[in-house]
């Protein structure tokens, strides 16, 4: 599936995004209002992932949810809170439901956030998740195994 965000890029048009937040909660009420806000207004619109180290309904719930609704999701993925076999799963996931924007982030401290009690996992940083990424496309997991089927995503990283 071709990712509608990479053609708005390669086009060499402005591109605008915006940001949608997931709800603390499974009320839903404002989620979607903000996305049928948004979705005809800009190219994408990133979903993040537990922002400011808060907990909240997951950025892939959210990225499905803009989806759904008929706008192009950005899937924000922090290496704060996953491992690598679950980033590596995550993503696995998304490319099977046309998810296929993935921006990725090392995360905040989780001193920053809502659980202070929480351990940040860091077992990967941004760059190496988009290097993970890069693997993955080539039909390989970050153990050298071979995938069942193939994945194709426009991403990127905030390297800091």
């Amino acid at each position: 599936m071709i990712s509608l965000f990479k053609k708005a890029l390669e086009s060499g048009k402005f591109v605008v995004t915006s940001e949608v937040a997931p709800p603390k909660g499974t009320n839903m009420e404002k989620m979607p209002h903000h996305i049928e806000l948004l979705k005809d207004k800009v190219d994408a619109m990133n979903v993040t992932d537990h922002q400011s180290s808060v907990m909240r309904f997951p950025s892939l719930g959210g990225a499905l949810l803009v989806k759904e609704m008929g706008g192009e999701p950005i899937l924000q993925m922090t290496c704060r809170d996953r491992n690598r076999l679950a980033l590596q799963a995550d993503l696995l996931f998304a490319a099977s439901r046309g998810i296929n924007n993935v921006l990725c982030l090392t995360g905040d401290s989780v001193i920053l956030g809502d659980h202070k009690e929480a351990k940040g996992v860091f077992d990967l940083d941004s760059s190496q998740l988009l290097a993970a990424i890069r693997r993955l496309e080539k039909g390989k997991d970050l153990g050298g195994n071979d995938l069942d089927g193939t994945v194709s995503f426009c991403a990127g990283a905030i390297v800091t």
